[in-house]
C-alpha cells in the first residue's frame, strides 16, 4: 500500500470517528439549550442551536490550532538547538 493511501485512510478513519464522537456528544449537547431554547420553539430555535454550536465549534478549533502551532514551533526550536550543539532551555 502506498504512502499516499494509508495517509488518506487514516485521514477517513479520523474523520469518521470525529462524526461518531459528535453524534454521541450532540444529545449532551441538545440537553445543555433546552432549558434556554425549549422545543416548543420550533424551526428557529434548532437554527439558533445550529449556529451557536457551529460558533462554539469554530472558536474552539482556532484555539486548538493555535496551540499546536506553538507546540511545533517549540519542538522545531528544540530540535533545531539539539542540531546545533545546543542544550535546550528548561
Amino acid at each position: 500500500m502506498s504512502c499516499e493511501v494509508l495517509e488518506m485512510l487514516v485521514e477517513l478513519v479520523r474523520v469518521a470517528f470525529g462524526l461518531v464522537a459528535a453524534l454521541a456528544w450532540n444529545p449532551a449537547t441538545q440537553s445543555l439549550f433546552t432549558p434556554v431554547l425549549p422545543e416548543e420553539r420550533g424551526l428557529m430555535a434548532k437554527f439558533l442551536y445550529a449556529i451557536t454550536v457551529a460558533v462554539i465549534v469554530i472558536f474552539a478549533t482556532i484555539c486548538v490550532g493555535r496551540l499546536s502551532e506553538r507546540a511545533k514551533e517549540r519542538e522545531q526550536g528544540l530540535l533545531a538547538g539539539s542540531a546545533a550543539g545546543v542544550a535546550p532551555a528548561t
